[in-house]
């Protein structure tokens, strides 16, 4: 009877437990909305019952979701910073599931301001690590592209070739509609995408998609651009034809298709031009499901970008974008280019020693050929409303042909030592491939979730160099001794394959409605094998014997870390903070060998790194937050190998196998606010980094007859802390709706290094040379558009750069310029516009090489015409008064050194433009311009 007792017990149990699960599994969902019907996303949304509570967020969309609710009757609560909180009670209806809750009407706090409205259009919300600018009231002329919104933005800057910086900080990657374009390219989307379709422009610091799924923050950020479409553009297509030539046979000719549909969007460019206007930079790559972490070396595997002198540019690329459903989106790129670049670069570099004053002069002809291609494919799958994946596989190939003939003369104590000249073939070759991926598992609706990523790269750097080296030796103390002649032929191939693999494992556990807990685990792995072989011969193609110039050197080694960690998170509406730490084990192990010496290598380190970051919001608009990071770096194996490592007669590196790891402290400050109502704007960061044990070098120079300078570099942890401090500010002030915009800003850094450094041959204990570098930059703009038929802006930019060598007093450096700039354009009348764009620079503390002071004025006069302006015919003068340059100075412990390289000069080019674009709901004739892609030509 017991038996029995007790199984029908059981039985009534389950059915109830049962019965209770049945009941529990109700829906609830709502909508927030402010009381301009505007959608509230980021908010906080409670369920409150007698039993329960249950908290969420509100999405993009304003929209909000409750599952498994138990209660039938209970208590919404909603709170926003910013705004009001609101409380509304709700039962379900008897037999009902699912509720839809009646909208949420939030009212504006008037002591937090949200936002700022200008002729009823949102400008700026700061929206935690985002700031989001609408572009509706720029004034933009017709056919501006993306870059023209951005530089219009406070706190934003685009120089000259391009390239944009936020806050102070530079921009890495670009995104449209929240996925990366074509990779992440910053200039293919800034200069290609036209701005008349844009909604809003974001500037985001990213953590990356663990940080932005888990919301722990860790680590550094990146500045990423997100730029959000107006959705009456999501159906239809645009298309822009150009084509140019001018004088010195300069032309352009580029294409552009982007077709959209509610689902789909192609982009498709193309371009071909001999005026340095590549379209794709195929240094940038999409960032993946998981950011990669080094150690130990540097893998095998890189990419190339654009360099300087004239380049012949031929490109095309696709990109493609699907939703399949709300759940499941795909989109990746395709990209090709060819660059032909010749590059004459002169060079002065001057060489300080006791009793020893040495100049080297030279001058490099180059031809460089590059062919690239970049591929890459991302699938995100939203299974269900708690299960994410998403899956990155990535494939890049380059091939360089590199040609170059140096001639250089050296002095010593100005007598004429050496003569040589160097002829130099490479072909490299890189082939890349890798593979990514994120699962993310939402195990409540309270914040319980895990979080797994993982990584494989796989990449090969193949090198051959063909070297043929001529020196003609001269005998300082007799000047009618005949040069002594010096032939050297080397044969070099380097192969260096690496792999990298990686996982991360996260659960987040909640412990109250403001905290919770997070637990991680993170492996990686990176595994080099490098080959680095050279034979030499002499000028009868028999074998040289010269053991400074034979060498064959191998490494296989691998660099390995695992890391625990956990960090407590805490958020409410005004603070929002992180405390925690990790231990990162770690082992670098392999072994290494030249023609006459081995090395066994088994290095094992243990780290421990403290977590925190800290934020408070002052009102919506306003927050301060502060983030620290820790970083153990361990040497690489150059530098701990115990024996010589030589690639030629002047050059060599030797290994220090008792270094110890360095460990970076990094924290950084930053300031986001202003009175928007006012039309004021401020942004300011502080950012500041301590190592100890840094890895620095002890460098010997010294000078060898019928050679010149000679170089050996070993390797030591520093005896005192090195650190840098750096800072930035932007301040903004608009007036009556953005007719006057006045922008200030300007930053000061601070770097503490040193070496050691000696003059004698045989010395094997260096002096510390402490180097002590300041800078200082100070800008001023002043921005007039009345309309968008005119535009004038007058700028100045100051920079300060001073180095103080503790040792070498006579390499300081002191150098300084100052460039003030006019651009602008006005309507001559409704169709025939000119533009100019005028800087000039004053620079001071240069040598002979650099003194110039270029004086640039690009010009331009259009005439539009056809139906809707849809043609163009521009004529355009680039560098008017041929008084470009490219400069740049070196300061070293011993010797500094001038540089100047090739650039485009003046040229005059004639460009006729067609474009058409037609959107459902707007008509051809609704054709507020858009841009001719593809290509930098003159800056205006």
């Amino acid at each position: 009877m017991d038996r029995i007792r007790k199984a029908l017990m059981l039985v009534c149990i389950l059915a109830l437990s049962m019965n209770v699960h049945a009941q529990a599994n109700r829906v609830v969902e709502g909508m927030l909305r402010d009381t301009e019907s505007r959608p509230i996303s980021g908010a906080t949304v409670y369920l409150m019952s007698a039993t329960d509570t249950l908290k969420t967020s509100s999405t993009n969309a304003g929209f909000f979701t409750f599952t498994n609710v138990a209660a039938t009757k209970f208590t919404i609560r909603v709170s926003s910073l910013g705004f009001q909180a609101v409380e509304k009670e709700v039962e379900f209806p008897e037999g009902q599931k699912e509720i839809r809750v009646p909208s949420f009407a939030l009212a504006v706090n008037a002591n937090q301001i949200e936002e700022v409205v200008v002729a009823g259009v949102l400008t700026v919300q700061v929206k935690g690590d985002t700031v989001e600018y609408s572009t509706k009231d720029l004034k933009l002329r017709q056919g501006a592209v993306a870059e023209d919104a951005l530089k219009r933005l406070q706190g934003v800057e685009v120089d000259k070739d391009g390239n944009v910086t936020a806050q102070g900080e530079n921009v890495t990657r670009v995104r449209i509609n929240g996925k990366d374009f074509f990779g992440g390219d910053v200039k293919t989307a800034t200069q290609n995408l036209p701005a008349n379709i844009i909604e809003k422009i974001q500037v985001v610091d990213d953590f990356g998609d663990m940080a932005n799924i888990t919301g722990n923050k860790s680590g550094d950020s990146e500045k990423v651009l997100n730029i959000q479409i107006d959705p009456k553009f999501n159906k239809g297509f645009m298309t822009t034809l150009r084509a140019g030539y001018g004088t010195d046979n300069t032309y352009q000719a580029t294409g552009m298709w982007m077709g959209m549909t509610d689902k789909t969007q192609v982009s498709v460019l193309g371009n071909l031009n001999n005026i340095n206007a590549p379209l794709f930079d195929f240094n940038t790559s999409g960032g993946g499901a998981r950011r990669r972490m080094g150690g130990g070396g540097r893998p095998g595997g890189g990419m190339f970008g654009n360099p300087s002198g004239i380049t012949d540019v031929g490109s095309i690329g696709v990109n493609i974008r699907h939703d399949f459903s709300e759940k499941l989106k795909v989109y990746g790129n395709y990209s090709f280019g060819r660059d032909d670049n010749n590059t004459f670069t002169k060079s002065l570099i001057e060489y300080t020693l006791p009793e020893l004053k040495q100049v080297e002069n030279t001058e490099d002809n180059g031809n460089r050929i590059t062919t690239s291609h970049r591929m890459e494919a991302n699938l995100e799958w939203n299974i269900t409303d708690r299960d994410y994946i998403k899956l990155t596989p990535q494939f890049g190939y380059n091939d360089v042909n590199n040609n170059s003939n140096t001639f250089a003369s050296t002095f010593i104590s100005d007598l004429l030592d050496n003569e040589q000249t160097q002829k130099v073939l490479t072909n490299t070759n890189v082939p890349r491939y890798s593979i990514s991926g994120l699962y993310n598992r939402k195990l409540n609706d309270k914040g319980r979730n895990l979080f797994f990523n993982f990584n494989y790269d796989n990449s090969a750097t193949e090198n051959d160099y063909d070297r043929v080296l001529e020196r003609m030796v001269a005998d300082p103390e007799n000047a009618n001794t005949p040069l002594i002649e010096i032939y050297e032929k080397t044969l070099q191939e380097v192969n260096n394959k690496s792999w990298n693999a990686g996982t991360t494992l996260s659960y987040t556990e909640p412990l109250s409605q403001y905290g919770k807990l997070e637990l991680t685990y993170d492996f990686n792995k990176n595994a080099y094998n490098n080959k680095n072989f050279q034979d030499a011969f002499n000028e009868d193609e028999s074998s040289n014997p010269d053991e400074e110039l034979n060498f064959h050197y191998l490494q296989d080694y691998s660099f390995t870390t695992h890391r625990i960690g956990a960090s407590y998170m805490h958020e409410n509406e005004k603070v929002k903070y992180s405390l925690g730490a990790s231990v990162q084990p770690s082992v670098l192990e392999g072994d290494a060998s030249s023609d006459d010496a081995s090395a066994l290598i088994n290095r094992k380190n243990f780290n421990f790194i403290p977590i925190a970051r800290f934020e408070y919001k002052f009102s919506r608009q306003k927050s301060l937050s502060l983030n620290y990071s820790g970083r153990s770096n361990e040497p690489s194996v150059n530098q701990i190998l115990p024996y010589q490592v030589s690639n030629n007669r002047t050059s060599t590196t030797i290994g220090n196998p008792d270094l110890d790891p360095e460990f970076r402290h990094q924290t950084t400050i930053r300031y986001r606010g202003g009175d928007f109502q006012k039309g004021n704007t401020f942004f300011a960061f502080v950012n500041g980094s301590l190592t100890k044990d840094r890895i620095t070098n002890f460098n010997k120079s010294y000078n060898e007859p019928g050679l010149g300078m000679i170089r050996e570099t070993r390797f030591l942890n520093a005896e005192d802390p090195v650190y840098n401090i750096s800072s930035f500010y932007h301040f903004g002030k608009s007036l009556k709706e953005k007719t006057y915009n006045l922008m200030l800003m300007g930053g000061v850094t601070y770097n503490k290094n040193l070496s050691y450094i000696s003059n004698e041959p045989t010395a094997e204990v260096g002096e510390k040379n402490v180097i002590n570098n300041y800078v200082f930059m100070q800008g001023l703009s002043f921005r007039y558009t009345p309309s968008e038929n005119l535009e004038i802006s007058p700028g100045v930019r100051y920079n300060y750069n001073l180095s103080r060598n503790q040792l070498q007093t006579q390499n300081n450096n002191n150098v300084s310029s100052i460039t003030p700039t006019l651009n602008g354009s006005v309507n001559i009348t409704k169709s025939t516009i000119f533009g100019a764009d005028l800087s000039k620079t004053f620079n001071k503390g240069y040598g002979p090489l650099t003194s110039a002071n270029p004086f640039i004025i690009n010009t331009y006069i259009e005439q539009r015409f056809m139906k809707d302006d849809r043609a163009t015919l521009r004529l355009q003068a680039y560098d008017l008064l041929n008084e470009q340059t490219n400069i740049s100075r070196t300061v070293a412990e011993n010797y500094y050194a001038d540089t100047q390289t090739n650039r485009l000069g003046r040229y005059f080019m004639l460009m006729f433009t067609f474009k058409l674009q037609k959107f459902s709901g707007l008509p051809p004739s609704d054709d507020r311009g858009f841009p001719g892609p593809g290509g930098r030509g003159p800056r205006f």
